[in-house]
């Protein structure tokens, strides 16, 4: 009985596919083949994509290329309803483009909807000074072929598109030293300050359940982790890679030109790579060439990005930190807080140019709050300030931000960095890892005693 209504509703579904394709002879046939197969499991079938039916033709691959033309139309409809949802229903849609193949859909269906021109959507973009130098020359052609411009945002404190004051002040290996902390200055912090700057009451974004497990379950529109929480626009869903291009091809998209060059999926140069790494497989002239399902695969878009990267906890990374619960908080405080602290707050290089030349003998911290060394000695620091009080300042000086200065006149490459200053102001680094009251100690008493005179 279940077989029979089984097979009664595929029928129904069949016969009016067929009588709007005007072959009603392939749905009896294919009809019987199924039920054939309900009732006789041991039947074998051969696959084509041209099947003759007396002096009928069922073209499968017309077939196929015409469902999947229903489906895109369905899906546009469905992202262009949630995009209008966003633009409209909200005062402030804000775009966060990072310019990889959704983002780029994203941005040509807010063309087609009059939402750039007329401003209802402004487009933010996150510039983490190690993108791809491909990636802002795309994002100038965009500007211009849509006719918008992009409010781009860096690193707290420097000027949009100075590396160099970058490295000065934060240090090119930052993402070496410390993923978390580098994720925070370059990509959390500039991205929630600038919807916070454009006072953005809805974010629209390009995430995809296809894009694995981490995003399998979302919704055309969550609350956003961010600022307390605000609406997220996901237009794209419930959207495949796969039609995510057949969008692009259909419409002749621009994207970005690393496509080209093997890349399924965009982000720092530093850790992203082709899929495969060969780059055989190409999106080119609107096409692929190559095994293109070596990048259409469940999840396999971002599989060449965050390459070589870890989390603290020595999982492997899969996200910026953008889109994850808790995404503005990397520490929760200072270390050696000011008035609960025996050790002296440094504020500022000119403050500890002025330790260093006061003639007096001490000892200076030099650390990053977010550095877990750091943190791991600060209880061990704290006792070692408590017990030389009375013979000398101890002194904390916060060098993440100040990064030339330190490297200069403070010995620091890595943190912690443990310097005594003698009266001269000659400042001596403490080379030793172990970090104790007792380590620390003897370190003072033998840079500090007297130098014997010699005949």
């Amino acid at each position: 009985g279940n077989v029979f209504l089984n097979h009664r509703v595929c029928w129904i579904e069949l016969w009016e596919r067929s009588r709007r394709m005007k072959n009603i002879l392939t749905v009896f046939v294919a009809f019987g083949a199924s039920m054939s197969f309900g009732f006789a499991p041991q039947a074998t079938f051969t696959r084509s994509t041209a099947v003759k039916m007396g002096e009928e033709i069922f073209d499968q691959e017309a077939y196929i290329a015409e469902s999947k033309e229903m489906r895109l139309k369905h899906l546009e409809e469905q992202a262009m309803f949630a995009l209008k949802i966003a633009c409209e229903n909200y005062g402030n849609a804000v775009f966060p483009n990072a310019m990889i193949a959704g983002d780029c859909v994203i941005t040509h269906l807010l063309h087609r909807m009059g939402y750039l021109k007329d401003g209802k959507c402004k487009v933010m973009v996150v510039d983490t000074f190690h993108l791809f130098p491909e990636t802002m020359e795309f994002l100038k052609e965009m500007e211009e072929y849509y006719d918008f411009k992009a409010e781009v945002y860096c690193a707290e404190g420097i000027p949009v598109g100075d590396k160099e004051a970058y490295d000065k002040r934060y240090g090119a290996d930052l993402w070496k030293e410390d993923i978390d902390e580098y994720d925070r200055v370059c990509k959390v912090e500039p991205f929630q300050r600038g919807l916070k700057d454009l006072g953005t009451d809805c974010m629209i974004n390009g995430r995809t359940r296809w894009q694995g497990f981490e995003r399998a379950w979302i919704n055309l529109f969550e609350n956003a982790p961010i600022g307390g929480g605000l609406a997220k626009c996901n237009p794209i869903a419930y959207w495949t890679f796969e039609d995510t291009f057949d969008y692009i091809a259909k419409y002749q998209v621009p994207h970005h030109p690393l496509h080209a060059q093997g890349y399924p999926s965009i982000g720092d140069a530093k850790d992203t790579i082709p899929i495969p790494e060969d780059g055989s497989v190409r999106f080119v002239d609107f096409k692929f060439e190559g095994d293109s399902t070596q990048w259409l695969d469940y999840a396999t878009e971002r599989k060449g990005r965050f390459v070589g990267l870890a989390n603290k906890d020595g999982s492997t990374k899969t996200e910026c930190g953008i889109h994850v619960d808790g995404a503005e908080r990397t520490w929760d405080r200072d270390l050696w807080e000011e008035g609960s602290s025996a050790v002296k707050k440094i504020s500022s290089t000119e403050a500890a140019l002025e330790v260093k030349g006061s003639g007096k003998p001490s000892v200076m911290v030099v650390y990053a709050p977010w550095c877990q060394f750091s943190q791991a000695m600060e209880e061990e620091y704290e006792k070692f300030a408590s017990e030389m009080s009375d013979e000398m300042d101890l002194y904390s000086f916060r060098g993440d931000e100040e990064r030339e200065f330190v490297g200069e006149e403070l010995n620091t490459s890595s943190f912690p960095t443990v310097n005594v200053i003698k009266p001269d102001g000659t400042a001596v680094k403490y080379e030793s890892e172990v970090r104790t009251v007792e380590a620390f100690k003897e370190f003072v008493t033998k840079t500090l005693q007297p130098v014997e005179a010699t005949d």
